[in-house]
């Protein structure tokens, strides 16, 4: 269960922390508590599923990892989870997931992320995620230009006396 302060301590470390001795000093006197709390709730948070992962979070193209792939597998509805497992503990892989297929028109239904160095680079790690998987049946789209890149489930400051409607 989340209460008010959780939610701020969410809202306060969404965007990022800094890359500091004492990254989370900022969020702890902002809502009055201890550093050890912060860190202690976001624990918490993280051991109950509200929060998935925290982790760096990079530019892919500033890194030079230019070649960014979403790889469609179709892979037999009996082995997506052991498959999916699989590609998803792949350090290649940065995002795994299943989705529905439209019979006749879309067969896959795993779909990964990867960014690598090049399209050789790609075609490389994607063939060898396969051998690997014995998934052989997929395409690589290779993405050409980036629109959007932010992060979703943004928690807002909450509406009260004082504050936006």
């Amino acid at each position: 269960m989340m209460d008010e302060i959780d939610r701020e301590i969410l809202r306060l470390t969404q965007d990022g922390i800094g890359l500091e001795e004492r990254p989370f000093l900022h969020a702890a006197r902002r809502l009055r508590i201890s550093e050890e709390e912060v860190v202690a709730r976001l624990h918490r948070l993280r051991l109950t599923g509200v929060v998935r992962r925290f982790g760096t979070r990079i530019n892919p193209r500033k890194a030079d990892l230019m070649a960014n792939a979403m790889v469609v597998w179709s892979v037999p509805e009996n082995c997506v989870a052991e498959v999916g497992a699989a590609m998803a503990e792949s350090p290649d892989v940065t995002h795994c997931y299943e989705r529905r297929t439209v019979p006749g028109r879309w067969e896959y239904n795993l779909y990964t992320v990867l960014h690598c160095r090049d399209r050789e680079d790609a075609l490389r790690r994607v063939a060898a995620l396969s051998r690997a998987t014995g998934a052989a049946d997929y395409r690589i789209l290779f993405s050409t230009e980036e629109f959007k890149r932010e992060p979703s489930g943004r928690i807002e400051p909450a509406a009260g006396p004082g504050r936006g409607q």
